[in-house]
């Protein structure tokens, strides 16, 4: 049998190719299809996207931005490159800072057992403060009170009339003189019928302390005369005149009255009527029983230091370094 014999027997291959290769490529196909419509479909959220990767960068640790303009903390050659924290020493042989400088929460002092702690002390005495400064006020407001009504006991008639009105703003008392029955219309200078209520007011107030501030006011229609060319000068003329009245027996302290002029500025009602006009029209003494007076400023004699004149001639002539 020759070489060519032995050949003829293998079998022949069937025609085209293996019938599981078509299957395999439709699979591939379906697949590629497949991923290509998943792709088409997404859609990326930028706002996610962001806050998961900011959520990644704090959970890893990134380093934070430091501008150069920062000075570094860092005291050796490493640190240099990176951000700038204060180095802490550790057991282990490795350099570590720390990028972020977080508020550390105050350790409460322990005092000694069954005793307050330091912040529960300071607590406690700002309390214990509060409620002294609420009772003193509170007593000041009733000595006031008690003033007022010495007042408004001995000023009957006048209040009954309607010269004056007496009240208290919590523990400042107010006397309230209308000009009719105290002050000519344009005037500054006290009737002289009503100098007995200024020594009535006067004697209440000399026993009170505090600062005794007198406050003129007048209504809204302007004046202009020689004597006072504005409402201010007329104001504030009242306000000397019943000043002078408060001190005149020398028992109340210059240093306990200040005086002010308002004008037109603080009305009680609208300018709008005569008679609103005329209760506008008014000097108030106030006072303050928990302001303390000024004390007069102490000035020490300064003895004058005068150059001395030169007594000879020679005293004139220049020394060699002053010749130009």
């Amino acid at each position: 049998m020759t070489d060519d014999e032995e050949e003829c027997q293998c079998p022949e291959p069937p025609p085209g190719l293996p019938g599981w290769l078509a299957t395999f490529a439709d699979l591939m196909s379906l697949l590629l299809c497949f991923f290509v419509l998943l792709l088409t479909f997404s859609e990326i959220d930028a706002m996610k996207y962001k806050q998961i990767a900011d959520t990644m960068k704090n959970a890893f640790g990134v380093q934070k931005v430091v501008k150069d303009r920062d000075i570094p903390k860092g005291t050796s050659v490493i640190m240099r490159h990176f951000s700038p924290g204060k180095p802490e020493p550790t057991p282990l042989n490795m350099v570590r800072q720390f990028t972020t400088d977080l508020p550390k929460p105050q350790l409460d002092e322990q005092c000694e057992p069954g005793k307050e702690t330091k912040q529960g002390r300071k607590q406690t005495t700002a309390g214990q403060q509060a409620k002294e400064i609420a009772k003193q006020t509170e007593e000041m407001k009733k000595k006031s009170e008690a003033v007022a009504k010495k007042l408004t006991a001995s000023l009957k008639e006048e209040v009954d009339q309607g010269n004056i009105e007496i009240e208290t703003k919590g523990s400042n008392i107010v006397i309230r003189i209308q000009e009719k029955g105290s002050f000519g219309s344009g005037a500054a200078n006290l009737r002289p019928s009503f100098i007995p209520t200024m020594e009535k007011i006067r004697h209440q107030l000399a026993a009170t302390e505090g600062l005794i501030s007198v406050e003129g006011h007048t209504d809204s229609i302007p004046i202009e005369t020689a004597e006072f060319p504005s409402n201010w000068a007329l104001s504030s003329a009242r306000a000397v005149m019943v000043a002078h009245e408060m001190l005149a027996d020398g028992r109340i302290p210059p240093s306990r009255i200040e005086v002010k002029g308002f004008a037109d500025t603080q009305p009680l009602v609208p300018n709008n009527t005569r008679e609103n006009r005329a209760k506008n029209r008014r000097v108030e003494i106030v006072v303050y029983p928990g302001i303390a007076p000024k004390k007069p400023a102490v000035f020490e004699d300064i003895p004058d230091s005068k150059p001395e004149a030169p007594s000879t001639q020679d005293d004139f002539q220049l020394r060699p370094e002053e010749v130009f």
